[in-house]
């Protein structure tokens, strides 16, 4: 008994078993074959403090979510510190410069009537009073009022921005609003079909999709037009207070590149002391 369990033992050693692929496995049971891993060289990766992160690729084919394989991301851009200070001096600086305050208040020489002196310099017992239209009076002009248009703009600091992009794409990151897909094409130009797919992913309410390119795919362009809590932006447009407004943020992969390569020139550029010079405060 013992040499007949031996001769078994060995013959399934001899067995050779194919190559495990790897594949992924998602709530509906979709299994995907030969997945994409999508990952980089970094220059800089022997001397960050912090993994790259990843994020699984996602489809937008189908309502029901495939995850595609995995997309490798610089931690200076998707794993910033959550800086809530300087994202809100970008909300505020985007806020503030778009503003055109209208209010106007008319001083005493644009107000009607008063021409003359109301009543002589001396002997009245009254005081002394050259016009009716003084902002002592009522009904007179107004000292010191608002003059429209008064504009509200200035300019936050470049690095601030820069921060506030890092930061803000970090936040969205770990609080699982920011997503990676192949592209923006999708089978229908119905709304309806983009509505049933944020439902059923959990994206909503309000989504925003950004591309590599200010052209971007005729249905999802159509189908986005009637949805006004739906909205497609290019990469150049990209800025930290749409990203807020949205609760889902949704990159193609091209899109999520083309982030890194713009952030992490900035954060590393030679000449960063020339941008930061005209934001400075003279000291003399």
């Amino acid at each position: 008994m013992s040499t007949l369990f031996r001769k078994i033992i060995s013959k399934l050693q001899k067995v050779t078993y194919p190559p495990l692929r790897y594949c992924t496995t998602i709530e509906n049971r979709a299994t995907v074959k030969d997945p994409v891993i999508s990952k980089i060289q970094y220059d800089d990766e022997k001397t960050l403090y912090q993994k790259p992160r990843q994020v699984w690729l996602e489809n937008l084919n189908t309502v029901e979510e495939k995850k595609l394989g995995l997309v490798t991301l610089h931690p200076h851009i998707y794993a910033a510190a959550p800086r809530i200070d300087i994202i809100h001096q970008n909300v505020r600086w985007q806020r503030m410069y778009r503003w055109v305050s209208y209010a106007h208040t008319k001083t005493r020489a644009e107000v009607r009537g008063g021409g003359r002196k109301p009543w002589p310099q001396k002997g009245t017992g009254r005081a002394r009073h050259g016009s009716i239209r003084s902002p002592l009076w009522r009904g007179g002009g107004v000292a010191h009022g608002p003059r429209s248009p008064t504009p509200h703009f200035y300019m936050l600091p470049f690095y601030s921005r820069i921060a506030g992009l890092t930061a803000t794409l970090s936040v969205k990151l770990a609080q699982d609003d920011l997503h990676i897909v192949d592209q923006l094409e999708i089978p229908s130009s119905e709304p309806s079909y983009i509505e049933q797919l944020i439902e059923e992913r959990n994206w909503g309410p309000s989504v925003l999709f950004v591309d590599s390119y200010d052209i971007m795919p005729t249905n999802i362009t159509i189908a986005t037009d009637q949805i006004k809590h739906v909205n497609l932006m290019p990469v150049y447009g990209l800025n930290v207070y749409s990203m807020l407004k949205h609760n889902t943020l949704v990159l193609t992969e091209k899109a999520a590149r083309l982030i890194e390569e713009k952030l992490l020139y900035h954060l590393h550029r030679a000449d960063s002391m020339k941008l930061v010079r005209p934001f400075k405060l003279n000291q003399q």
